[in-house]
């Protein structure tokens, strides 16, 4: 018998270092998955990533469910783009106290170098849809994220840091190559969202078929603006695909697909296709020049509308090849 209480005191001593150091991940919580696989591709598997808004359904129209909301108030982080109905309502539960993690909006991202676009087709108010299309506004989400773990977490400082900054370095291969490059030209989108697409590269959107979320989109025939491309989304409903097409034909001017939800891609693979597809459809007839830059020279080279282009970064002398063609 004393053989046996020592053996089981011997496993308790050996079992209790086990039980106290496991340790939970990090519980950032997103409203929309594309802003989830920002934050998965910028911190990796150091955190736990969960979104609120099911894949197909209208984000303007979803209210969270219990189960969300018992998730919230264990959520260390929750990220969210500040206009969603399920956005105000976690704002609304942090104000009441209910729950206890850091709730990031505008006014954080801000801080990272974030900025809204004017709705110039509607009244010029910023333009609170798809922001994160914008690679520079998806690094300031990014950061403002990693920012509010480490200060939550600061034994995973160094984890978070490295990670960060592979994602930042990887992002702005793509924003030091493209950025402008295609300035003077102008689009007519299918919905608001799709401005945060085109503008960094330089492109001026100067009109909307939908304007706004609660305004009906408007006739084909009444849209006048003078444009190089129509945008639209494969993923939007049929009536504004078509009415994309007609107005491409009518002004004869070509058509670029681009995605604004996803769920499983990372966001650099997204980057790279939405911006593929607009210097593509803008391309037809001839080459597109690229700005790229070593750590001494400023280079230029010329896409290719079949392979991918080879780019000097002015990170350092690190030479990376960016498929965006």
């Amino acid at each position: 018998m004393k053989k046996i209480l020592t053996f089981v005191v011997i496993i308790l001593l050996f079992a209790q270092p086990v039980i106290s150091q496991e340790k939970h991940k990090p519980v950032v919580v997103t409203s929309l998955p594309s802003i989830a696989s920002i934050i998965r591709e910028a911190l990796g598997d150091s955190v736990e990533i969960i979104y609120l808004v099911p894949p197909g359904v209208e984000p303007h129209q979803y209210q969270l469910s219990p189960d969300q909301i018992a998730l919230l108030r264990k959520a260390d982080v929750i990220v969210t783009t500040g206009h969603l109905p399920a956005e105000m309502k976690v704002l609304e539960l942090k104000k009441s106290g209910e729950i206890p993690g850091v709730v990031l909006s505008i006014e954080d991202y801000e801080r990272y170098g974030f900025r809204y676009l004017p709705e110039r087709w509607y009244t010029g108010k910023n333009n609170p849809h798809g922001i994160w299309l914008d690679p520079r506004n998806a690094l300031a989400i990014a950061e403002a994220t990693g920012d509010a773990l480490v200060e939550l977490h600061p034994e995973l400082k160094d984890v978070i840091r490295n990670n960060l900054r592979r994602f930042e370095d990887k992002i702005n291969v793509v924003i030091e190559s493209y950025s402008g490059i295609l300035a003077g030209k102008k689009a007519i989108i299918e919905l608001p969202s799709q401005q945060y697409t085109l503008e960094w590269l330089g492109i001026e959107v100067v009109d909307s078929i939908k304007p706004e979320a609660e305004v009906p989109a408007k006739s084909v025939d009444s849209i006048t603006p003078s444009a190089d491309v129509v945008v639209y989304d494969e993923a939007t409903p049929q009536t504004l695909k078509d009415a994309s097409r007609k107005l491409s034909e009518r002004l004869g001017i070509p058509l670029a697909n681009v995605t604004i939800l996803w769920v499983k891609e990372n966001y650099s693979t997204v980057l790279i296709e939405n911006t593929k597809s607009i210097i593509k459809a803008m391309s037809e007839k001839g080459g597109v020049v690229v700005k790229t830059e070593s750590s001494d020279v400023a280079k230029y080279s010329i896409i290719s509308l079949i392979v991918g282009i080879v780019v000097g970064v002015s990170i350092g002398i690190v030479i990376k090849r960016c498929p965006v063609l």
